[in-house]
């Protein structure tokens, strides 16, 4: 019987020294992401958002973002952490948002405290909820965990740093409180890419949880290549923090691509084309058929649909038919 992919993710925590990885938004970009030999991936809350054309600000329904978690979680064998916002609601609301993504096959979730509509931790006017409130949330989510799957991680992010009013010493208070409720990681949303206040959080968390795990966005809001002193993904496993994760590595990384190449269309029409053929040639991604994997399919077409091969031997197209 296969492992959870709940069980996978924690071992991998206690395996590794840290595990990192850039958030994708697709199935296809997962594929990518376990074929490059990423250990675990991170479904981005703001990434789907972009991807259905609106802000990272409470626009998509739980119901969206878990049939697009589903997607991603059957395309590939590694374990998935999805962005869960704010659990889309109140205690009971967000008991229902892990009976959901328990269902997709994700091995786990974040939920933040932030008040509804939520926004990115790194857009202007987030507000948090009360102590009691995102107590009762962390529980609740806790108790339907439990009850459905003890292996489902769940991961508490507080964004109390930079919310208004917000404070260092709020964000630390929470951060052990929400410890203390019982989940498996705890993450600090912090405003930008300066060493002090991720070395402080981790520092004051170790104080009283020394042997719980850390969650740490390595935003693509920061410039971190502008820092003159930039944390590393090692420092940060040396300070507590074992999940890193680029945020938005996988949407950026193809914005830049396409808006490249759609600019270079409008310019040069076909030999915009022609371009981007002589610029994937031998490369792994050259044939959209084989990133699809129809190889594959058209195997499992041989053994399950009787006259599979007679079709394809008599027809043109990829694989071993005439004319290619």
């Amino acid at each position: 019987m296969m492992e959870s992919k709940g069980k996978t993710f924690r071992r991998l925590l206690q395996d590794e020294p840290y595990l990192f990885t850039g958030g994708i938004y697709s199935p296809l970009d997962a594929q990518i992401a376990e074929q490059a030999g990423m250990k675990s991936i991170y479904l981005s809350g703001y990434s789907l958002a972009m991807l259905n054309g609106w802000p990272d600000m409470g626009f998509l329904t739980m119901t969206e973002v878990t049939k697009a978690a589903s997607m991603v979680a059957s395309a590939v064998d590694v374990p998935i952490i999805a962005d869960a916002d704010d659990g889309y609601g109140n205690a009971l609301s967000t008991m229902r948002t892990v009976q959901e993504f328990v269902k997709t096959g994700v091995a786990g979730i974040h939920l933040e405290d932030q008040r509804f509509p939520k926004r990115c931790g790194h857009i202007a006017g987030k507000t948090i909820v009360s102590r009691e409130e995102a107590l009762g949330k962390y529980r609740s989510a806790l108790a339907e965990r439990d009850r459905l799957d003890r292996d489902f991680v769940v991961i508490a992010r507080t964004d109390a740093y930079g919310a208004v009013g917000g404070s260092m010493e709020e964000a630390i208070w929470r951060g052990r409180a929400y410890a203390d409720a019982g989940v498996d990681l705890v993450w600090a949303e912090l405003s930008n890419s300066d060493r002090g206040p991720a070395i402080e959080f981790a520092r004051a968390m170790k104080q009283t949880h020394p042997n719980l795990p850390l969650a740490f966005n390595y935003s693509s809001s920061f410039r971190w290549h502008q820092d003159g002193n930039p944390l590393t993904f090692r420092e940060l496993g040396e300070l507590g923090y074992r999940f890193i994760f680029i945020t938005l590595f996988g949407a950026h990384a193809a914005m830049h691509s396409v808006w490249n190449f759609m600019h270079e269309l409008a310019k040069n029409e076909e030999q915009a084309q022609w371009t981007l053929e002589r610029l994937k040639v031998g490369h792994p991604t050259e044939s959209h058929h084989v990133m699809a994997r129809v190889s594959h399919f058209q195997e499992l077409e041989r053994r399950f649909i009787p006259g599979t091969e007679e079709r394809l031997q008599g027809s043109a197209g990829f694989g071993e038919g005439k004319g290619h």
